[in-house]
């Protein structure tokens, strides 16, 4: 018997049942974004402050704390805390604003995903709430006065910890259909004496109705004899609130306190903080004594003893649901039989994935899958009425119209869309997003092919066939690696479900071509190959900022740059080869392919005409090339993860593939390349060989591909306990410098933030550990040993004497990877760091954080700390290494 939770994604894919109606949407952060600021210099951060958060009405979406919404952030619920000591409710996560953090924007609270289901079905996290004041001043001081070559200053390190003085919140989601919703919230004092909680589980609707649109629905909330119930507005039906425990209920409109920030009158009486005055302050005429508003909250009280649990249950669902049910799941055996139901059902679903792994395995995948679906976000935003602004506010600056996202005015989102963080990038990010739908595959493949197409819909895509790149910068040029997502989603489905989704496949090959055609006329601006300037993801591991011509009008060629373009072609050719099995038709889109990936592989390898190559064969590494004005070049010779690039550009293609399609037998098409080159072919003539009975395509030649991994290999360089790492290890004692004209710029290695601020915010990194590109460089070399396999041995660690063959390294690689997480022999786990409370406290020692990225040598967590999209690949690699070992 199929496993429950498959059958109902199978439903929801069909149309049958609505499951994914609500879920975990309801975002952690939407103040202090770009779609939220109306300022006239662009800076969100002071335009809409987290002091504003709990005063002013949102106009593009909601935020809260562990909340939940439908799929348009309609109608929001979640829990809302008070110690008794704060000056505010705690109603959504804080953290600090890109201007107040040593290294950027940064969250500063102890928040966990512990479980979620694809149809959110089940979902579970958990909030550790301290019981003295929360320390907003401290952590805001302390992290101002600090340099970029000093740590941040987190919660922990206020001592708001001590003697485990703070409350577990736990939030857990059952459905028992795709409109009726069973919450319980579980307070536990985890402290050594008795405190006081309020508790308020709050219902509200998002302002729709205040941006001068008069056909806007108000959603308004009203009271019942046992709860409260919702009109029904267009896109959602009437609801209904109920709980377990009595309590007084308040109601609010979500509306600006505009007298409290701008000194301005208030056109009504009930505003958006009604609930901080009325429990904080004490205003009993904050709230509205009709029992009605567009906001409204239960407030329960409660004194718990130490280890006393406080368990409290909610019912949302639709208001004429008793005409088919009439089951209270509010009495205690009903909730706790759906809810033991629905915790049975998601470990089935793991298990159903994971096979028996082993319980300290098992926890990794199933908090890293957690956080996937808690990620899942409503994401809101119109470009071009963001542009020319709303007819009841003030007008927009003229100069947005002049800003580089006034291009994308086109653009309209109304989806729920994979965060790469749910606080700190509380919005999508393209290239992000592609290792999110990756990391989906296993676990959700519908989900997968949603997200992987997400942002090449008519509704995103700009004019000229480009997709946006994130929010603050949406013509940014990112790695083009959407053909490789779509490529592996459709194979990891295959695997998984024994059938390959061509119709998928097809669907994004068209959308894919656009892009293509984009990059290929936009950016190799000579026409020779070669791609210069974008942000292309790889930051700040460059010794110049590679977006922007340096002073003297010298330009750089990245290697990475022309490396990516090569995947993207080699992808493209894959998924044409591949459609061509059902559509005989595909077999003439792929000359096209071929032939820019020769000129691709030429461009990289082969001098020609030029006499300058991004292989440099003294050091025997791909570098960034210096192009000056007068026509001469120069290496920019910075061992990094750019110069690693070119080894993602490998495929290879069996017999019967070139029996099908004859231009797949490459030797022709690059010895006219050549030509047209007028030079010989003989660096890229690895091009077309056979082995084993398939032919090779690689961006990097087998000679050159053993002299790169011996640095790769090399724990003085690249090779880290936890992975590979984003820069040579050999800078941290000899840095490199480099001088042009008034340029100058020396890197040295260092294993997690970087001191340079060359991107400003958080974007700065120099020698981590990056999940993402580990995960493409571990199936390069799987697809290499594929290849070779025993015919092409190295040693691994370089120097060590042990020769082994790609694919056993691509899983030696996996296993240290996965080591991030997974204790060592003194029971401590690397991304925790050197906190203690996290590494030994029973408490805290079992709960997953998955990091944006990792420091180069002890593997503890740096930047966003739940980064769990691209992060979460690692569960693909648990079950990978559950295969083969």
């Amino acid at each position: 018997m199929e496993p429950a939770e498959l059958l109902r994604c199978q439903q929801r894919d069909a149309g049958h049942e609505q499951w994914d109606r609500w879920g975990t949407y309801l975002s952690d952060r939407q103040w202090g974004t770009v779609r939220e600021d109306y300022s006239a210099d662009g800076n969100a951060w002071a335009s809409f402050p987290f002091d504003h958060s709990h005063l002013r009405s949102y106009r593009w979406g909601e935020d809260g704390l562990l909340g939940l919404s439908d799929e348009q952030g309609l109608l929001c619920l979640a829990p809302v805390l008070w110690n008794g000591k704060d000056p505010i409710l705690k109603e959504r996560l804080f953290g600090l604003g890109n201007p107040e953090g040593n290294h950027g924007e940064d969250i500063k609270e102890a928040m966990y995903h512990l479980a979620g289901t694809p149809t959110g079905s089940y979902a579970k996290a958990l909030y550790r709430y301290p019981q003295c004041p929360f320390p907003y001043k401290q952590l805001r001081d302390e992290n101002r006065q600090r340099g970029r070559d000093q740590p941040e200053f987190e919660l922990v390190h206020t001592g708001a910890f001590d003697e485990s003085r703070f409350f577990d919140l736990e939030v857990e989601i059952a459905k028992a259909t795709p409109e009726d919703l069973l919450i319980r919230y579980t307070v536990t004092n985890q402290g050594p004496e008795a405190a006081a909680l309020h508790l308020l589980p709050s219902l509200w609707f998002r302002n729709t109705w205040s941006w001068g649109d008069g056909d806007a629905p108000h959603g308004q909330i009203e009271a019942l004899a046992d709860g409260v119930k919702t009109s029904a507005i267009p896109g959602l039906p009437a609801m209904e609130l109920h709980c377990s425990e009595a309590g007084t209920w308040l109601f609010t409109e979500n509306e600006t306190n505009s007298q409290a920030l701008y000194g301005q009158p208030l056109p009504q009486p009930y505003v958006k903080d009604a609930f901080h005055r009325y429990v904080i302050q004490g205003e009993q005429d904050a709230v509205n004594p009709q029992r009605v508003g567009s906001r409204s909250a239960l407030l329960l009280q409660k004194t718990l003893a130490a280890g006393e649990v406080w368990c409290v249950d909610l019912r949302l669902s639709r208001h004429d649901r008793r005409h088919s049910d009439e089951r209270n799941l509010l009495a205690s055996e009903h909730a706790s039989t759906l809810l033991q139901q629905r915790r049975a059902e998601w470990t089935e679903h793991l298990a159903s994935i994971t096979g028996a792994l082993d319980p300290e395995d098992q926890a990794i995948h199933a908090a890293a899958a957690a956080g996937l679906f808690w990620c899942r976000k409503f994401y809101n935003w119109n470009v071009s009425r963001w542009l020319r602004g709303d007819r009841s506010g003030p007008k927009p600056p003229e100069a947005r119209w002049h800003s580089e996202n006034a291009y994308w005015k086109t653009l309209r989102s109304r989806n729920v869309i994979s965060m790469p963080d749910c606080w700190e990038y509380p919005y999508f990010c393209q290239w992000d997003l592609m290792f999110h739908a990756v990391a989906f595959a296993e676990l959700d493949p519908g989900e997968a092919k949603r997200q992987c197409r997400m942002l090449r819909q008519a509704s995103y895509t700009a004019n000229n066939g480009q997709s946006p790149a994130y929010e603050w910068a949406l013509s940014d040029a990112n790695p083009p690696i959407g053909a490789w997502a779509a490529l592996r989603v459709a194979q990891i489905e295959q695997r998984c479900g024994g059938q390959l989704d061509n119709a998928f496949l097809r669907s994004v090959f068209r959308e894919l071509l656009l892009e293509y055609g984009w990059w290929a006329n936009r950016t190799d601006r000579n026409g020779d190959s070669l791609f210069e300037g974008g942000f292309l993801g790889l930051d700040n591991i460059a010794i110049f900022d590679r977006r922007y011509p340096l002073k003297d009008g010298s330009r750089i060629e990245q290697s990475d740059g022309t490396a990516w373009m090569g995947m993207f072609s080699l992808n493209m050719l894959e998924i044409a080869v591949t459609l061509h099995q059902d559509r005989p038709e595909y077999a003439e889109l792929t000359d096209r392919f071929i032939d820019d990936f020769c000129g691709l592989c030429f461009a990289l390898n082969s001098p020609g005409v030029r006499g300058f190559v991004n292989w440099d064969e003294q050091d025997g590494f791909y570098y960034d090339i210096l192009k000056r004005p007068d026509g001469s070049s120069d290496y920019l010779r910075t061992r990094s993860l750019a110069g690693l690039i070119p080894l993602l550009g490998i495929a290879s293609f069996d017999a019967d593939q070139v029996a099908r399609i004859p231009n797949l037998d490459v030797r022709r098409t690059i010895s006219e390349v050549a030509r047209e080159r007028g030079a010989p072919f003989d660096h890229i003539n690895h091009l077309g060989s056979w082995h084993r009975d398939r032919v090779l395509y690689s961006l990097v030649p087998p000679s050159r591909l053993r002299r790169i991994l011996t640095r790769v290999f090399d724990e003085n360089e690249f090779l880290s306990p936890y992975g590979i790492r984003s820069l040579s290890k050999v800078y941290e004692t000899s840095p490199y410098s480099y001088v042009e004209g008034s340029d100058s710029a020396t890197i040295s290695y260092s294993p997690a933030d970087s001191p340079v601020a060359m991107f400003g915010g958080n974007s700065n990194w120099r020698g981590p550990i990056w999940m993402p590109i580990n995960f493409l460089l571990i199936e390069a070399l799987q697809k290499y040993g594929h290849f070779f396999g025993d015919d092409f041995l190295i040693e691994f660690p370089t120097g060590s004497g042990q020769q082994m063959n790609l694919w056993q390294i691509s899983l030696e690689l996996q296993k240290r990877l996965v080591g991030i997480f997974r204790r060592d022999p003194e029971g401590r786990r690397a991304f925790n760091g050197d906190v203690d409370l996290f590494q030994k406290d029973p408490l805290w020692r079992d709960l997953f954080l998955f990091n944006e990225y990792f420091h180069g040598c002890n593997g503890s967590g740096v930047g966003a700390s739940h980064q769990t999209g691209w992060t979460a690949v690692v569960a693909k690699m648990l079950t990978q290494l559950k295969r083969w070992n």
